[in-house]
């Protein structure tokens, strides 16, 4: 069980990383969130970067890969996804950042 919760931590830890400083992995947004213009991007950023709600219901893995803004009456989501260094498949232990890409997609919920 430590093992478990050990892991969580881990890659809540780097996820957090990425999301407030974009170390450790590559960001993008969609055409739909980046149509939406300047003012409304930098918002979400800002949003993105500080949020901090996470709690069982909507991270029930504890990994913090997840989550929902709301940014002038649109939905956002941000996800993280563990990939290989490559990007030609899934990481295969997205807790070692020397063989785990990390990309984070932030989107309106419509894109999703």
């Amino acid at each position: 069980m430590a093992q478990i919760k050990d892991r969580q931590l881990r890659l809540a830890h780097l996820n957090d990383q990425l999301r407030r400083t974009g170390l450790g992995g590559e960001k993008y947004l969609t055409r739909g969130l980046h149509d939406m213009g300047p003012a409304f991007v930098a918002k979400t950023v800002a949003l993105v970067k500080d949020f901090d709600q996470f709690n069982e219901d909507n991270d029930p893995h504890g990994e913090h890969d997840f989550g929902v803004v709301h940014v002038d009456g649109e939905t956002v989501f941000f996800k993280i996804d563990y990939f290989n260094r490559d990007k030609t498949g899934g990481s295969p232990d997205p807790t070692d950042p020397s063989v785990t890409t990390r990309v984070m997609t932030v989107m309106l919920a419509e894109d999703y």
